[in-house]
């Protein structure tokens, strides 16, 4: 892989760029060079994949959001034309966000409700309970302390396992099998035994609660079962993208915002020093645009010629939109590279957009709010532990962010 294209993109086969690109290590948080080069000179290009195939990379803020709202783009793995994950293997399906309305439409509204932005507003005094019993145990510890694991981590884990009904007693076996998920190093049976522990195991808790229900949303996922409208293989699948989505992403989250904050002292201090909740509103959207951990691309099929850029992307090919590259978009976030956290960033699209954006994202940004609002304010002096060029960055993870955080103050 080469850190930076030096023209256009060529047509020639063994000019092809390859797909994903590094990231500069001097600048851990801003997408790879080669994509701001290929978004510059040749916005809609083609990639090869590390499977050999290729697919048309969507670079374009405004081309991205086209085509994520176009019919004629399927999120069905099984799309003749859809691209790989770039490891050489078929991508798994992974419950319903890998299916197409209706059938999509149809399983997504079955766990929609505890999503709602009403319902998630609930949670916020038991969010805000969780956050400041964890610093209050930091607090009270020795230092320095792993972030990720002392705080990052836990937030998202607990809220979940709450609302799911999986016992956090539980949590190191699926924080652990999920971390092998994500893996850009797992081999394929190595990433399907992970997946195969935590699907065992959330499928025991969904029979559990066939015969003993309780009020939690295992519980309602298996009444679909228990009425026919899903079979427990369907079930067993939501439970996991549930379970995955609701700690994984936001955990990174959490700890790779805490780092481009510290980075940035006159935004932490912004942050720290604020009793204006709309800021606080304001500086989650701000890192959701500026960070994107979901960094590898999202991946679609065509099924009908579409022109797009001046460019037809034919049924059959295959096409990434590389959510990072789009948020850095000058033509929609003037100096995109600078975190600022009184930008209006909402229309960002680390969460997606079109029918397959984010069903947790109310949960993930009231999440973020709480922790962004009160961590600094509560340890004003927090800082790195060590040496910003020791922390080791996820780049060996389909997910971003950092492995460990050392933090004292």
């Amino acid at each position: 892989m080469a850190d930076t294209l030096t023209g256009p993109v060529p047509e020639a086969p063994d000019a092809v760029p390859e797909f994903p690109m590094p990231r500069a290590a001097r600048c851990p948080f801003d997408p790879p060079p080669a994509l701001r080069d290929i978004q510059e000179r040749a916005p809609l290009s083609k990639v090869r994949l590390q499977d050999g195939s290729e697919a048309w990379l969507v670079t374009r803020y405004a081309d991205q959001r086209a085509l994520l709202g176009d019919p004629r783009i399927s999120a069905d793995t099984d799309t003749p034309g859809y691209p790989t994950k770039g490891s050489g293997g078929a991508e798994s399906k992974f419950g319903f966000i890998m299916l197409d309305d209706p059938e999509h439409a149809r399983l997504r509204r079955m766990v929609t409700a505890p999503f709602a932005i009403k319902k998630v507003e609930a949670l916020r005094p038991t969010v805000q309970k969780i956050v400041d019993g964890l610093i209050d145990d930091m607090l009270a510890g020795p230092k320095p302390v792993d972030l990720v694991e002392a705080f990052a981590l836990p937030i998202p884990s607990l809220v979940i396992c709450e609302l799911l009904g999986v016992p956090y007693d539980d949590h190191a076996f699926f924080q652990d099998n999920t971390k092998t998920m994500v893996h850009r190093d797992s081999t394929p049976e190595q990433s399907g035994q992970a997946t195969r522990e935590i699907a065992a195991y959330l499928g025991g808790l969904i029979g559990k609660r066939l015969a003993d229900p309780r009020d939690d949303l295992l519980t309602s996922i298996a009444g679909r079962v228990r009425d026919g409208e899903i079979d427990h293989r369907m079930a067993t699948e939501m439970a996991l993208l549930l379970l995955f989505a609701g700690h994984e992403t936001t955990a990174n989250m959490i700890a790779l915002g805490t780092l481009a904050l510290l980075r940035n002292p006159d935004q932490l201090a912004l942050l720290r020093d604020t009793d204006d909740p709309k800021l606080v509103v304001s500086a989650v959207e701000e890192l959701l645009r500026y960070l994107n951990i979901t960094h590898l691309g999202r991946r679609r099929a065509v099924t009908a010629d579409i022109e797009i850029g001046g460019q037809v992307i034919r049924a059959g090919d295959g096409v990434i939109m590389v959510n990072e590259i789009a948020n850095r978009d000058p033509e929609v976030f003037p100096d995109p590279d600078r975190l600022d956290l009184t930008r209006d960033a909402r229309r960002h699209v680390a969460f997606s957009f079109g029918v397959h954006q984010c069903l947790g994202q109310p949960l993930a940004r009231m999440e973020l709010q709480v922790v962004y609002g009160t961590l600094y304010k509560r340890i004003p002096t927090l800082k790195l532990a060590g040496a910003f060029d020791d922390v080791r960055f996820k780049h060996d993870a389909f997910i971003y962010g950092v492995h460990a955080l050392p933090v004292t103050w």
